[in-house]
């Protein structure tokens, strides 16, 4: 681990290499798992600010998971809110392609320029999981070791490309770029440094 303004990090973040295959995956993160995606409080309430521009391109299975459970809901197992999840267990807020891979709702819209939110940045994240504990200012970025990803990590070490590289943009957002700079310090450092 290495501890960065305050954050630590995990080793695997700094030596992965990643780039999403959507076509090998089909955008399985957004379908796969127990958890809806982790929400901020400013995030939930922007998932309500921009859910009537959202609502109109997603299935009649997410329009009525909304309209009964709202665009967020309370996770026991991970003590936090996270978007609201389909009967499939997929996010309330997919949308599928021609081809069946699974993309984002929001993210549609914001591309098209109508509002102003792009996704949750643990989406944008993703596969790097936040850990925090605002009542000791804990933060941890850990990366999450998922077999869905299998062809992201293949892609990645084709094109050389590393996992910070990969999320830069998020990485940014999340943190800012004096802490990104500072983690590509870290990467470099961990790759020339002698096992």
């Amino acid at each position: 681990m290495f501890l960065i303004n305050e954050i630590l990090v995990s080793d695997e973040i700094l030596t992965k290499s990643f780039c999403c295959d959507l076509a090998a995956c089909k955008g399985a993160c957004c379908v796969e798992g127990d958890f809806g995606a982790p929400l901020e409080p400013s995030e939930r309430v922007k998932l309500r600010e921009v859910l009537a521009d959202v609502l109109p391109d997603l299935d009649e299975v997410s329009q009525s998971v909304i309209a009964e459970e709202g665009v967020d809901r309370f996770f026991v197992g991970m003590s936090d809110f996270g978007t609201v999840l389909r009967p499939d267990g997929a996010c309330a807020f997919v949308i599928f392609d021609e081809d069946g891979k699974a993309l984002c709702g929001i993210e549609k819209q914001y591309r098209a320029g109508k509002i102003d939110f792009k996704k949750p940045l643990s989406c944008e994240l993703y596969p790097i999981r936040v850990t925090k504990d605002e009542d000791i200012n804990f933060m941890a970025l850990n990366y999450d070791d998922w077999k869905i990803c299998q062809p992201a990590i293949k892609n990645g070490s084709e094109l050389g490309l590393p996992l910070v590289h990969f999320l830069k943009d998020a990485l940014i957002r999340g943190y800012g770029l004096e802490f990104y700079d500072a983690l590509e310090a870290a990467r470099l450092y961990h790759k020339d440094s002698p096992e």
